[in-house]
C-alpha cells in the first residue's frame, strides 16, 4: 500500500521490481479455526499455510546463499494457495512458450516419418525431453502402446490448493467410500514444498504417516508426483519480462512496465518488510514484526513466535524486583510495628 504511485494516473509503480529476483524462504503452517465446519466429520481445526520469499537484487541473488542476499533485500509473506497458484502458472506457460520455440526452430518439420525422432533429439540437446516430450518415441517398440500415465499427465496446476484427487480410469481402494484430496504443504522443517494427499478437503489430515504417499500409490498404481521432491525451486527467480520468443505469444508485454506478471501478482499481495530496501518509494513495514515472529520452527513445520521464548536477562530482573520487593514490604511491616509499639508507650 506505500509503493510508490504514478503522478499521472495514481498507478502503483512496479518498474524497479523488474530489477530484482524472487528467492524462496521457506514456508510455515498455522493452526486455526476451521469457519466452514458444519459436520461432525469436518475439521475442527485446520491448516493454514504461508510462504515467506525474498525479492533481491538480480545481479547478487545467488543459489550458493540461502537467503539469495545479504543486503538491499525486501522479506515478504503470503499465503502459500496464491503464491503456488501464480509461481505454477508462470513456469508452465514459461515451459510452453520455450517448447514451442523449440519446436519452431529445430527444423523436424521436412523430417518426414522421423519427425518425432528429430524432435525429440532437439529436446534431449536443450535438455528440455522431460518438459517438452509426452513420450519418448525410442521407448515406443517396447510398450505396445500402452500408456503408462492411462493417457493422462498429473495437473499440478489443479493442485496448488487442496483439491480433490482424481485418480484416473483406475477403481479407488478407498475401503469405505471415503474421499481423498490432494494439496500441498510445508515439509523438510519449513523448507519446501510437498503434495500430500489427505482425507478432508482442508488438506490437515493426511492419509497415512507419509504424506499420503502409500495411500495414493495403492489407488493410483503410480508414485504420488512431488510427494517428496520440492514444488518451487530453490534458485532465484527473475521478475523480469522473459524474452520475447518466451514471452507467453506477447501476453505479458501489453503492459508498461518489465515485470513478469507472476512478481507482480504475489508483490502485490504479500505482507511487506522493506526495510533493506527503502528505495523506489518501497518502504512497507507493516509485515515486519510478523515476519519476525516465525523464524523460530519446530521440526513438524509448525511455527513458534520468537518472542514466546523467555529473556534470561529478563526473568533474572524480575526475580531481583520480586526479592527487592518483598525485602522492602517485610521492612516497612518493621517499621510500622515498632512505631506502633513507641505510640503506646507514650500514652502510658
Amino acid at each position: 500500500s506505500n509503493a510508490r504511485q504514478l503522478e499521472n494516473n495514481g498507478e502503483v509503480d512496479y518498474t524497479w521490481v523488474a530489477d530484482y529476483s524472487i528467492k524462496f524462504q521457506g514456508c510455515h503452517h498455522i493452526s486455526q479455526w476451521n469457519e466452514e465446519a458444519d459436520g461432525e466429520e469436518d475439521v475442527r481445526i485446520a491448516t493454514k499455510r504461508l510462504v515467506r520469499f525474498r525479492l533481491c537484487p538480480s545481479n547478487t541473488c545467488t543459489l550458493q546463499n540461502a537467503g539469495g542476499c545479504s543486503s538491499g533485500y525486501g522479506d515478504y509473506v503470503l499465503d502459500m494457495n496464491v503464491f503456488l497458484e501464480a509461481y505454477v502458472e508462470s513456469v508452465q506457460e514459461y515451459n510452453e512458450a520455450r517448447c514451442e520455440y523449440l519446436e519452431n526452430t529445430c527444423g523436424c518439420g521436412n523430417d518426414g516419418d522421423n519427425e518425432d525422432y528429430c524432435l525429440y533429439d532437439c529436446y534431449v540437446a536443450h535438455g528440455m525431453e522431460e518438459i517438452c516430450a509426452e513420450e519418448n518415441p525410442y521407448n515406443n517398440n517396447n510398450n505396445n502402446g500402452n500408456n503408462n500415465n492411462n493417457g493422462e499427465q498429473f495437473d499440478l496446476a489443479g493442485y496448488t490448493e487442496c483439491a480433490q484427487a482424481n485418480f484416473g480410469n483406475r477403481r479407488q481402494l478407498n475401503d469405505g467410500g471415503y474421499e481423498y484430496y490432494i494439496g500441498p504443504y510445508c515439509a523438510e522443517q519449513g523448507g519446501a514444498i510437498y503434495l500430500g494427499l489427505f482425507t478432508d478437503d482442508t488438506c490437515t489430515t493426511f492419509a497415512d504417516d507419509y504424506g499420503g504417499q502409500e495411500a495414493y500409490y495403492k489407488m493410483s498404481g503410480k508414485e504420488l508426483p512431488f510427494g517428496n521432491t520440492n514444488v518451487i525451486s530453490l534458485d532465484c527467480y527473475s521478475c523480469m519480462e522473459p524474452e520475447a520468443q518466451y514471452n507467453y505469444d506477447g501476453n505479458d508485454n501489453q503492459d508498461a512496465d518489465n515485470v513478469n506478471e507472476m512478481c507482480e501478482q504475489i508483490y502485490s499481495q504479500a505482507g511487506k518488510c522493506e526495510v533493506e530496501i527503502n528505495q523506489y518509494g518501497a518502504s512497507n513495514y507493516n509485515a515486519c514484526s510478523y515476519i519476525q515472529g516465525i523464524q523460530v520452527i519446530r521440526k513438524n513445520g509448525i511455527i513458534v513466535s520468537s518472542g514466546s521464548k523467555a529473556n534470561k536477562t529478563a526473568s533474572i530482573f524480575i526475580g531481583v524486583f520480586v526479592v527487592a520487593f518483598v525485602l522492602l514490604s517485610a521492612y516497612v511491616y518493621y517499621l510500622k510495628t515498632k512505631l506502633d509499639r513507641a505510640t503506646i508507650n507514650l500514652s502510658e
